[in-house]
C-alpha cells in the first residue's frame, strides 16, 4: 500500500487576532514544524472553518477560508470558538481538526472616513467600483486590488496590494477598474483607501470579483429587415462584435420574441431560440406590422440580459391579385398572338391564290405573242376578240399562204 494514500492528514496550526469587530486568522499547514513531510505541496491544501458562539444554544457555521483570512459578520463583545480542518479535495482526503480556539470580539469603530457600501457593477465586461462617502470634510481615495491567487499562499500578502491605474487620489466615489481584468480564469479583490487632509487613512471592506460571474450580460442590438416571405433579424452580441469575451466565454444564445402589432391586444407573442446572430421568421401576414425584441442568455453561467428595444417593420401588401392579373394578361397576349398568326397565314394563302389566278408569273409563247396585238397574260381568260373571229383569221391566212405558194 502507498503511504501517501493511507496516511492521516494532521491538524493545521492557527493564530487568531480580534480587532475592530472582526477576527483575523492565520493557518499553518499540517507538518509545518516537521523536518520530514508527507505533504510538501502546501498549495493543494484547502481549509474548512467551523465557528460558533460559546453559548448553550450555539449554532455551528462552516465556511472555506484562505491561509490568511478575516472572519466578519460577528456580534460585538461575543466569545466565539472555532476549529480548522485541512483537506485535499483532489485526493478525497480529509484531515484532523485543529484544537478548539476561543476569542472575544471587540466593537467595530464607526469611522466616517471609511468608504461604505463598496460594491461592483459590471456590464459587458466593463467593471466599476462604487462606494458611499459619509465624511463631511475633504477626503480622497485610492482604489487598490489584489490578484486572488496570492491569498492562497501562506505568505503575507498585505504588501502586495496595487493601485488601480486612474483611481489614485480621486475625489469621486466610483472607479473604472476594467483595465486590471486581464484574465477571466482568476479572481480579484478590491478595496478603497480613504485619506483625509490630515494624512489619516482608513481601508474599506474587501470585495471579491470573479469576472465571468460578477459580470452581467447587457441587451443585444437588433436590426430587422423584410423580404417577400421572411422577416430577417440581425443580432449584435452584447458589448459589440469586438467583445470576444462576451461572445466566446459565455456561449451566448438568443431568445427572440415577435408578434403582430395591431389593435387586438390578444395577439399571440411567439418565441424562438437560436445560437446564431441571424434569425428568420416565416409565415408572415401581408400588410401587417411585426415587432421584435431579443434577449441574450448563457446556460453555462445561468445568466440572461434584459430584452432589447422593440424593433417594428411592416410586411408588403398581398401580391396574389397582381399575380393573377399578370397571368391573365400574359395568357391573353399569347392567345392574340396565336390568332394573329393564323389570320396572317390565311390571308397569305388567299393572296397567293388571287395572285396566281389574276397575275400569273408565266408568259405565252413567242409565236402567239406576235399575232393580233397584245394578248392577255392569263391563258385561262378569253381575249377581247371572240374565238370564232380568231379562227377565221387564222384560216384566211393559211388559204392566202397556200395560193401564193402555188403561183
Amino acid at each position: 500500500m502507498i503511504p501517501y494514500f493511507i496516511a492521516q492528514i494532521g491538524p493545521p496550526g492557527i493564530e487568531l487576532q480580534s480587532t475592530n469587530g472582526v477576527i483575523k486568522i492565520k493557518v499553518s499547514p499540517p507538518e509545518a514544524n516537521q523536518v520530514r513531510k508527507m505533504w510538501i505541496a502546501h498549495l493543494r491544501f484547502k481549509y474548512n472553518l467551523v465557528i460558533w458562539e460559546n453559548s448553550s444554544n450555539a449554532e455551528f457555521r462552516s465556511k472555506s477560508i484562505f491561509p490568511t483570512d478575516i472572519i466578519d459578520d460577528l456580534a460585538p463583545d461575543t466569545t466565539y470558538c472555532l476549529k480548522v480542518q485541512a483537506t485535499l479535495p483532489l485526493d478525497l482526503q480529509e484531515g484532523l481538526f485543529s484544537p478548539i480556539h476561543c476569542v472575544k470580539t471587540t466593537r467595530k469603530v464607526n469611522d466616517l472616513l471609511c468608504a461604505k457600501n463598496v460594491s461592483v457593477l459590471a456590464l459587458n465586461m466593463k467593471f466599476h467600483l462604487h462606494w458611499n462617502n459619509q465624511y463631511k470634510q475633504y477626503v480622497s481615495y485610492n482604489v487598490q486590488y489584489l490578484i486572488g491567487y496570492l491569498k492562497k499562499l501562506h505568505d503575507d500578502y498585505s504588501v502586495k496590494w496595487l493601485n488601480v491605474p486612474g483611481c489614485e487620489n480621486i475625489t469621486d466615489t466610483q472607479c473604472n477598474f476594467s483595465s486590471i481584468i486581464t484574465t477571466t480564469s482568476g479572481f480579484y479583490y478590491l478595496r478603497v483607501q480613504a485619506m483625509s487632509e490630515y494624512n489619516k487613512s482608513c481601508f474599506s471592506n474587501e470585495v471579491k470579483v470573479d469576472p465571468l460571474i460578477t459580470n452581467e450580460i447587457g441587451p443585444p442590438g437588433v436590426k430587422v429587415d423584410i423580404s417577400d416571405v421572411l422577416l430577417h433579424i440581425q443580432i449584435s452580441p452584447p458589448g459589440g462584435s469586438e467583445n470576444e469575451v462576451m461572445r466566446d466565454h459565455y456561449d451566448l444564445s438568443y431568445r427572440i420574441l415577435y408578434w403582430k402589432n395591431s389593435s387586438n391586444n390578444e395577439e399571440e407573442i411567439k418565441m424562438k431560440e437560436i445560437k446564431q446572430t441571424i434569425g428568420t421568421v416565416s409565415d408572415l401576414t401581408p400588410s401587417t406590422l411585426y415587432c421584435v425584441k431579443v434577449q441574450a442568455f448563457s446556460e453555462v453561467y445561468n445568466k440572461s440580459s434584459h430584452y432589447s428595444k422593440e424593433e417594428c417593420i411592416k410586411t408588403p401588401g398581398d401580391k396574389i391579385l397582381p399575380l393573377i392579373i399578370l397571368a391573365t394578361f400574359v395568357t391573353a397576349l399569347i392567345a392574340v398572338c396565336l390568332v394573329a398568326t393564323l389570320l396572317v397565314f390565311a390571308l397569305y394563302q388567299v393572296y397567293s391564290k388571287i395572285k396566281y389566278v389574276f397575275f400569273p408569273s408565266c408568259q405565252p409563247p413567242f409565236n402567239i405573242e406576235g399575232f393580233g396585238g397584245q394578248l392577255s397574260s392569263s391563258p385561262y381568260l378569253s381575249t377581247t376578240e371572240e374565238p370564232i373571229e380568231n379562227c377565221s383569221i387564222i384560216e384566211t391566212l393559211i388559204t392566202e399562204v397556200s395560193k401564193s405558194a402555188l403561183c
